[in-house]
Parts: structure tokens; C-alpha cells; sequence
């Protein structure tokens, strides 16, 4: 069967734009929390899968002795150089691929003066269930931040954390909430008689494949595709590829409405309806 294009490589440049904008979820509400639960230590080797232009990853590098990211988009593996202080300007054109089959590995990493601190990153174009360039057990940490709903193959994304990752180590996993955030089956509606806003569900048991455009209106063809199954599919293909889950949480948005007639309905419903799912996962000690 041939798989899905889900690269992010021809919205790199919107993506990019997005993530350096004020008061983004990834920066206000993602990054904090997962600093919290993760814990990363300055001798630690922490993986970022998925990174697409890197922000997390040279978040990780500021408290861990080196942060890998990897994705399977040259150009926003390119964009992911220049913003760390290295490698050749996305205007100029991409660096060759490097990672499985390319022959060119990426090298590691290092910021420009007075960039910011900490360890050695490296940047590595490769899709994440194909990890061939890193040994077994030798990741302490690896994160995957908004990205499962983007890939196809997860059971062996799954697969290759269980092989490279160490015994002690973990997998932090951020999710669009499965249960209340499904592509054009989920939708807000609002109760005049109660003064309520309340979450519309069409269906969620079901696994489905969407596309999503980036653009609506001006450019309709660019489009991402989202995969969304539910909670227990995601229990389920951890188990059996030997993870434990140790940790669930449910992020809600820290934003506010302003003063208006629904705006205390409007904060409620933010309060109760979770945007994100915080998983994290342990390797079961080997079966030997």
C-alpha cells in the first residue's frame, strides 16, 4: 500500500511564520508543561521527533547535553539549521537530506554566540519510524509534540522509540485531545436558552483520515492530513510495543475572552474542554 505524503515540507514557511507569533499554545501552554514533566537533566540525551523547525528542540538544548531533532521535511530541517546558528539559509536553497540512505548524516550542531545555552543539537531529515542512525538504548528522553495525528506508520514510530530509547528512559507525547478535538466531526455550539457553549461531537470511536487547509480562501489545494483515532488505540499499539503509560494529562488554553455576552461561557468552556493530551510512556523491562 503507498503510504501518505504527510511531510509538512511545502507549508515550512507558514509553519515557521506561526511558531515565532506572541502567545502561541506551543509556547504558553506546551513548552512549560512538558519542561515540568520532563525533567532533563544536563547530561542527558533527549530526541525530538517530528521537530519540524526545531523550537522545541532548542528548548530541550537548553538543559540537556545534546537534543536530536528529526523530521522528515528537508525544509524545515533546513529552516531548523538557521534558527540554531548553523547550516545554509532556506532562501538559498535546502542542504542535501541527511539520515537513512542519504549518506549524510547531520552534523552536530552548535549556536551562535550568544544564541542561547546549553548542549549540542543535532538535525537529521528522516521519517520517524525510521530511526537506522541512532544506536539502540541510546536516548534518554525523546518527545513528540502535536505530531502522531500528522503520521501514518505509528506503530512504528512506536517501534523505533522502544529500540532507542534506554531502559530508564521515556517518551513525552502531546496529542490534539483525541476525544474532543476531531477533524469535522467535533465543532462548538452555543445553548441560548442555558447561555452555555457546549462541545458538538459527531463521532469519535471511528479512525479516520482528513485533509486540512492551510489556507481556506486564498489557496484551497495546500493542505496537511490529519489521522485521528481514539484514546484507546493509542493505549492499546503502546502496550503492544512495550511501553507502559505512566503519566496522563489534559492542557486546557490559558486565553480569555474579552468582556462580552458570552464571555464567562466562553472561559467555562475553555476550562472544561482540554486542547491537549500529555501521555507519557515507559519501556517495559525486557522479556529475557
Amino acid at each position: 500500500m503507498k503510504r501518505k505524503n504527510t511531510s509538512w515540507g511545502h507549508v515550512a514557511y507558514w509553519y515557521n511564520a506561526l511558531l515565532k507569533e506572541e502567545g502561541t499554545y506551543q509556547k504558553e501552554v506546551i513548552l512549560p508543561n512538558l519542561l515540568r514533566l520532563m525533567d532533563l537533566k544536563p547530561d542527558e540525551i533527549v530526541l525530538d521527533l517530528a521537530c519540524g523547525q526545531g523550537f522545541f528542540t532548542r528548548e530541550f538544548a537548553k538543559f540537556a547535553a545534546k537534543a536530536i531533532g528529526v523530521d522528515i521535511s528537508p525544509e524545515l530541517i533546513a529552516i531548523a539549521r538557521e534558527l540554531s546558528g548553523y547550516g545554509q539559509s532556506p532562501s538559498r536553497g535546502f542542504p542535501p537530506p541527511s539520515g537513512p540512505g542519504s549518506g549524510n548524516h547531520a552534523r552536530p550542531v552548535r549556536p551562535k554566540q550568544g544564541a542561547f545555552t546549553g548542549g549540542q543539537i543535532e538535525y537529521v531529515v528522516s521519517s520517524a519510524d525510521n530511526l537506522d542512525f541512532l544506536p539502540a538504548e541510546s536516548v534518554d528522553k525523546a518527545a513528540l509534540v502535536l505530531a502522531l495525528g500528522n503520521i501514518e506508520n505509528v506503530r512504528g514510530v512506536f517501534i523505533e522509540l522502544r529500540r532507542v530509547l534506554r531502559p530508564s528512559g521515556a517518551a513525552y507525547i502531546v496529542l490534539n485531545h483525541p476525544a474532543f478535538r476531531i477533524p469535522r466531526m467535533s465543532s462548538w455550539g452555543w445553548d441560548e436558552k442555558a447561555r452555555i457553549l457546549y462541545r458538538r461531537l459527531d463521532r469519535y470511536m471511528s479512525e479516520s483520515t482528513s485533509k486540512i487547509q492551510m489556507h481556506p480562501g486564498s489557496r484551497p489545494h495546500v493542505y496537511t492530513i490529519t489521522f485521528h483515532r481514539p484514546l484507546q488505540w493509542y493505549f492499546k499499539h503502546l502496550t503492544n510495543c512495550g511501553f507502559c503509560v505512566t503519566r496522563l494529562e489534559e492542557w486546557i488554553s490559558n486565553r480569555k475572552s474579552q468582556p462580552g455576552p458570552r464571555a464567562e461561557a466562553e472561559n467555562t468552556a475553555r476550562n472544561e474542554f482540554p486542547l491537549f493530551l500529555f501521555i507519557e510512556a515507559r519501556p517495559f523491562p525486557s522479556q529475557r
